[in-house]
């Protein structure tokens, strides 16, 4: 661990000291609530990585696309210790509280470790997770220390999640100017497959959502799902899928059946069924769960890489299966299997897959009119600027 018993022993402290002494041991039940949670998160994320460390070899590193396997070693230890590190504080934080730490979880992360690409692929959907739940947490924390402490960990997320954008080759370092939020049921239904037993964690899970799209998803691309909620109990016709970008201020709403990604996304995408078209708001507080019938599942829609990326990962576009060392092409995992290594993780089987791929069609010959993304730079066209469900002039 990068971080001495020393800086444990002021850092623990200092989340503790939220409030003034007479208050010491007077905590918010929701501020509990969200540091048990994101502990159980810090715990999955270390576990992770650990894992894929042990696994993986010079070798299949090498297979995988990178120039050098020292590279996204180098990068996967130190996300794994400063993940340990964050446990450790949080959990000795509730200790001091006069709080049980939620502990014993199992976890198992089978599906994601088959190879490099898959485990890489996962990461950077598992971080971007990290980054969601502490956006989405903020909102229930009611101490203004806690919520700062909870914050200088939120900032570490979110330079994890650029190194793994990084490291994916075909991503954006930073691909857009905002980050959205998810509530800790829709963490959960991206994190619970994950997780085998042990953690009695007191919040209910969303049903878990796949993509089942081979190949590249992008712009144009029609977009089919599974999960186990999707049996027919709501018909098709009155299903309909909500994908939501970081600075819009609601999601993109489409029928199932015209569930095509639009033009002008880049990077990180949740993407949920409902049983309306009501769009979903871009805020926690706000946004409305009753017809969520499935998700959220998080795609990434990589259609700006940049240089650093090549750099960091070579110009292969890496397979890393082990058996495959020495073999000279590769591929990446695309961001609709990423997100079905998730969702199958907890043993259901997805169904099967749907290509559906149409890189260089228009999103608007299978959108309709209304689900466009939202292209505005500056404010819009009434004046004003809203982002994450916040409106100013």
């Amino acid at each position: 661990m990068r971080y001495s018993l020393s800086f444990l022993a002021l850092a623990a402290p200092l989340l503790a000291s939220a409030a003034p002494a007479q208050f010491l041991g007077k905590r918010a039940a929701s501020d509990i609530l969200v540091f048990k949670f994101a502990d159980v998160l810090e715990q999955l994320e270390s576990s992770f990585y650990q894992q894929a460390i042990a696994k993986f070899q010079d070798a299949d590193f090498t297979a995988a696309g990178f120039p050098s396997s020292q590279i996204p070693i180098e990068q996967f230890k130190s996300i794994q210790a400063d993940e340990a590190t964050h446990s450790t504080v949080l959990q000795a934080a509730l200790k001091s509280f006069g709080e049980t730490p939620i502990t014993g979880c199992q976890f198992n992360f089978d599906s994601a470790l088959t190879d490099v690409a898959t485990m890489a692929a996962t990461a950077r959907v598992v971080e971007s997770v990290g980054v969601s739940a502490y956006l989405g947490g903020a909102t229930l924390i009611t101490d203004p220390v806690l919520l700062t402490s909870a914050g200088s960990i939120l900032t570490v997320e979110a330079r994890h999640q650029t190194i793994l954008n990084v490291l994916s080759s075909s991503g954006t370092a930073i691909p857009a100017a905002f980050d959205f939020a998810l509530t800790p049921s829709e963490v959960l239904a991206l994190a619970s497959p994950f997780i085998t037993g042990g953690c009695d964690i007191p919040i209910p899970a969303n049903t878990p959502l796949s993509l089942t799209n081979t190949g590249t998803v992008a712009p144009g691309t029609k977009l089919t799902f599974s999960a186990t909620s999707l049996n027919g109990t709501v018909p098709d016709d009155q299903l309909h899928c909500q994908m939501l970008l970081g600075g819009s201020s609601m999601s993109i709403a489409l029928p199932m059946s015209e569930c095509v990604v639009p033009e002008g996304i880049n990077g990180p995408v949740a993407i949920w069924v409902t049983s309306d078209n009501q769009p979903l708001l871009n805020n926690v507080r706000d946004r409305a769960t009753t017809k969520v019938v499935a998700g959220p599942a998080l795609a990434f829609i990589d259609t700006q890489p940049q240089m650093l990326g090549q750099l960091a990962r070579g110009s292969g576009s890496g397979s890393g299966s082990q058996s495959q060392a020495t073999s000279p092409t590769t591929r990446t995992i695309s961001p609709a299997e990423a997100s079905s290594v998730i969702a199958s993780a907890s043993g259901a089987a997805p169904a099967a897959p749907t290509s559906t791929d149409a890189p260089g069609a228009s999103a608007q010959s299978g959108a309709p009119s209304n689900g466009t993304a939202n292209l505005f730079t500056g404010k819009s066209p009434d004046g004003k600027i809203t982002v994450n469900g916040w409106t100013g002039l």
